[in-house]
C-alpha cells in the first residue's frame, strides 16, 4: 500500500468523522495527517518498520497506528467501522458543489436525506427554505449542482485515468499469450474527457487474455463476457473494454478503435474513392486484402502520411495528409523551462530551493516564479513587502547559480474592470506577469471577453492565464469570445497559457490550432503548487499535440537566452 492510497483514507476518515458530527479537532487531526503522508519524500514502508513514522511533525499516536495497521494488514479497520455506518448515498452527495460534510450531515440528520435522489425531491419539495444555513438561493444552488453532477455523471478527465490507462496495459503485457496491446478509443486520442478505458491486444487465444484481465486485482466486476471483446469496471469506478483480435488484425483494428467516429467516416469516404474498403478486419482492393506491418503503412495504402492519433478529429487532418503538411508536433523533450510556479511565499507547499532541484531533476533549465498577487488573500497573495523580498532571493540565486536561470514574476488578479493587481511601477518590475481570473466568475460571455481584452492592453501583462478559468467536471468558466481573446493576445503581444493542470487544461486544444494560424505564442505551464506538479507539463503537451502545435509555436521552448531576450523586449 504506497502512501497516496494511505493518504486518501485518512482524508476519507476525516469527511467521516465529519459527516458523523464529531469536533473539529479530530477532523483536523486527520486532515492535516493526511498531507503529512502525501508530502512524504521517503518510503512510508520504511518508516513504518523502523519506528520513525511515529516521530513525524502532524502524526500523533493514533494516526501512526492506523498507519501501522494499514501497511501491514492491508485493512483498517476503524475505518470501515466508519464507512459502514454512513449511508453511501451521503458520500454522492459531497460530490455537489458547495455543500460540505457539515451542511450534508445536516440534511441527514434533519430531513432524512442520504443520497442525491432524495435531496433533489426535497429541493423539489422547497423543503430547504426554511432549515437553518439554507435559504432560498442555497436550495437553487443545490438544484444547480445536482444538474451538474447528471450532465458529467460517468465521465472523467484525462489526468485521472490516463495512469490507470498505462497500468493497465503494463499488466496486460505480462500475459504471455499477449502479443500486442495497446490504449484506444478516446484515451489514446488524449481527448480531455472520457467515458472509459478502451484496450485493444492481439493474441491467438483471446479467450486466456480476457480471463487474464478478469483476474487482476483491480477488476472489482465483470460486465460482460464474450469471444472478442470484455468489460469491467476497475475498482476506481472505471468501465474498461477490452476487445482481443487475431494478430494480422491488430493494426487494422488499432485504427479503427482509435477512432474518432468523425475520422473513421472520413477515412471510409476516402478508402471508397480508391476503390478500396476499410474497416476493423482490414482494407480491401476488391476480394484481396492489403497487408500492412504497422499505423504507417495503414495511412500509405490510402495515400496519406501518418496522422498521429490525437489528430483524428476529422479536423483537416485527412487534407493535410494528403498534401504532406501535417505539423512536426511538439514533444516534451522541447520544453525547456516552465512558468506559472508557485512556492511557500503564497499557496505552494514547496520553497524556492526544493522546487528548482525538481526542476532540474525534470530536465529543466528554467522555472518562472509566479505566486499570487495581494488581492488573492485567501492564497496568501504576496504584499508589495513580500514582493521585494522574493525577488531579491531569486537575485542572490541567479548570482550563485550559474547553470539554472528562475525568472521573478506574478499571478496578478484581473479585477473585474480588467484592471490587474498592483501598480504599474510594481508591475514594472517583474521579469514577467501572467494574468488570471480568480473571482468574479458571474462575468460572463462579452463582459468576460471585454475584461480579458482589458487586460491584455495592460503594457507589462505577459502572459494571459488559464484563459476560460473552467475546470474540467467542475466549473463552466466565464465563456469568452475565444477567436476575439486569441486576437487581442496577437495584438497586444501577449502570450496565451495552456494551464497543464489536468484539472484544467486550458486554453482548450480546440482553440490552439486558431491561436497558431494567428501567430499568437502558447506557454505550457504546470501551474505547479508542489514540486511533484512539475510533471503535469506532460499533459499539456498532449494537449498542445491535440491542437497541432510545434515547437516553434511554444514559448516555452526557447532557449533561456532567447526567453530572457524576449521578455528584455517585451518589457
Amino acid at each position: 500500500m504506497d502512501k497516496k492510497v494511505i493518504a486518501q483514507v485518512l482524508n476519507e476518515i476525516a469527511v467521516f468523522l465529519e459527516l458523523k458530527g464529531e469536533n473539529q479537532f479530530k477532523v483536523r487531526a486527520y486532515q492535516n495527517g493526511s498531507r503529512t503522508v502525501e508530502l512524504l519524500d521517503g518510503d512510508i514502508r520504511e518508516m513504518v518498520i523502523n519506528g520513525k513514522i511515529k516521530e513525524l511533525k502532524g502524526i500523533g499516536k493514533t494516526l501512526a497506528d492506523n498507519i501501522i495497521e494499514l501497511i501491514t494488514t492491508g485493512n483498517l479497520t476503524y475505518y470501515q467501522e466508519l464507512k459502514e455506518s454512513i449511508p453511501p448515498g451521503l458520500m454522492e452527495v459531497l460530490r455537489i458543489p458547495g455543500l460540505g460534510p457539515k451542511k450534508a450531515y445536516q440534511l441527514y440528520e434533519v430531513l432524512a436525506i442520504s443520497s442525491v435522489a432524495e435531496l433533489e425531491y426535497a429541493c423539489k419539495e422547497n423543503r430547504l427554505l426554511e432549515l437553518k444555513g439554507f435559504g432560498p438561493k442555497s436550495q437553487e444552488n443545490i438544484i444547480k449542482g445536482i444538474e451538474h453532477i447528471k450532465k458529467y455523471q460517468g465521465q472523467f478527465s484525462y489526468g485521472d485515468i490516463y495512469k490507470q490507462g498505462q497500468e493497465l496495459v503494463a499488466q496486460l503485457e505480462k500475459c504471455k499469450e499477449v502479443i500486442a496491446v495497446s490504449i484506444a478509443g478516446s484515451l489514446r486520442r488524449f481527448k480531455e474527457i472520457v467515458k472509459d478505458i478502451d484496450i485493444l491486444a492481439s493474441s491467438f487465444h483471446p479467450l486466456v487474455v480476457m480471463d487474464y484481465l478478469i483476474n487482476l486485482p483491480a477488476a472489482a466486476e465483470v460486465l460482460s463476457q464474450g469471444e472478442t471483446k470484455t468489460s469491467v469496471t476497475l475498482s476506481t469506478g472505471v468501465n474498461v473494454d477490452l476487445r482481443v483480435v487475431a494478430p494480422d488484425e491488430y493494426f487494422y483494428a488499432l485504427h479503427h478503435f482509435t477512432g474518432s467516429k468523425e475520422h473513421n467516416t472520413a477515412m471510409r469516404h476516402r478508402a471508397k474513392t480508391l476503390d478500396i474498403k476499410v474497416n476493423e478486419y482490414g482494407l480491401f482492393k476488391g476480394e484481396k486484402k492489403i497487408a500492412i506491418h504497422d499505423e504507417k503503412d495503414f495511412f500509405k495504402a490510402l495515400g496519406l502520411m501518418y496522422i498521429p492519433p490525437e489528430l483524428r478529429e476529422n479536423m483537416g487532418e485527412i487534407e493535410a495528409a494528403e498534401k504532406g503538411q501535417l505539423p512536426e508536433l511538439v514533444n516534451f523533450e522541447d520544453i525547456q523551462g516552465v512558468f506559472h510556479i508557485h512556492t511557500n511565499y503564497s499557496d505552494g507547499i514547496n520553497n524556492l530551493s526544493e522546487m528548482v532541484e525538481e526542476a532540474k531533476r525534470a530536465g529543466f533549465k528554467y522555472l518562472g516564479i509566479s505566486d499570487h498577487s495581494q488581492t488573492a488573500v485567501y492564497a496568501g497573495g504576496l504584499k508589495i513587502e513580500a514582493v521585494k523580498k522574493q525577488k531579491e532571493e531569486i537575485s542572490k540565486f541567479n548570482q550563485k547559480n550559474p547553470d539554472f536561470y528562475v525568472f521573478h514574476g506574478i499571478e496578478s488578479d484581473i479585477h473585474i474592470d480588467g484592471s490587474l493587481d498592483y501598480p504599474d511601477e510594481i508591475l514594472k518590475e517583474f521579469d514577467f506577469v501572467i494574468a488570471s481570473i480568480h473571482s468574479g466568475f458571474s462575468v460572463k460571455g462579452e463582459r468576460a471577453t471585454q475584461r480579458l481584452i482589458k487586460a491584455m492592453e495592460n503594457p507589462y501583462m505577459t502572459m494571459l492565464g488559464h484563459p476560460t478559468g473552467r475546470i474540467l467536471l467542475g466549473r463552466e468558466g466565464y465563456e469568452p469570445d475565444l477567436q476575439k481573446v486569441i486576437d487581442a493576445a496577437r495584438e497586444n503581444n501577449v502570450i496565451i497559457e495552456l494551464n497543464a493542470s489536468p484539472y484544467r487544461l486550458d486554453l482548450d486544444w480546440r482553440y490552439l490550432k486558431y491561436a497558431k494560424e494567428k501567430g499568437v505564442l502558447i506557454s505550457i505551464n504546470p501551474d505547479a503548487h508542489r514540486k511533484e506538479e512539475l510533471y503535469d507539463t506532460i499533459f499539456g503537451i498532449k494537449m498542445a499535440r491535440k491542437g497541432w502545435l510545434e515547437k516553434k509555436d511554444i514559448f516555452n521552448a526557447l532557449s533561456v537566452e532567447e526567453v530572457r531576450e524576449y521578455l528584455g523586449r517585451r518589457k
